[in-house]
């Protein structure tokens, strides 16, 4: 058996609807999703970072992803859900994070022949590694190390 065969054909993702898009990360950096409550504010915080929710006993910052990609003003938190992500960085004082969507977040299977670049992205937007369709809905993959490092500079967390 090759190489090759032994990937897998198939990853799982999870789909996040945000205002104006959907972000899609993989299954295995979900956490949890949580209703939207509203966080402790972060004092000389940028726009997009609405605060500290608690949660299993961390202060968890909680982003507006379009704010910081800047294809929104802001993002409403009617009926809104935070979806709790593992944080990749490595920051002792930051391992998760969470990301406010509209709605619920959305389990797919990727696959290669359904994920594909998306010939009509413009520039990429801050915070955004690639953007692709999937079963021809676009979606944006964030560069979720670069959100992390915002994340990061905007909170004065020390690793």
């Amino acid at each position: 058996m090759s190489m090759a065969d032994a990937l897998p054909r198939e990853i799982r993702g999870v789909m996040l609807p945000v205002t104006g898009g959907r972000v899609l990360v993989p299954n295995t950096t979900m956490a949890e999703v949580i209703t939207f409550a509203h966080p402790s504010p972060v004092e000389g915080a940028p726009e997009w970072l609405l605060g500290r929710l608690a949660w299993r006993g961390w202060g968890l910052p909680v982003l507006a992803f379009s704010a910081l990609a800047g294809t929104a003003a802001d993002e409403s938190t009617e009926n809104a859900r935070v979806a709790i992500l593992k944080a990749l960085s490595g920051h002792a004082r930051l391992p998760y994070f969470g990301v406010l969507t509209q709605g619920f977040p959305r389990l797919t299977l990727i696959a290669e022949d359904i994920l594909l670049p998306d010939e009509n992205a413009g520039a990429l937007p801050v915070g955004v590694r690639e953007q692709v369709l999937v079963h021809d809905e676009p979606a944006w993959i964030p560069d979720l190390a670069a959100v992390e490092s915002q994340l990061v500079e905007a909170l004065g967390v020390a690793a």
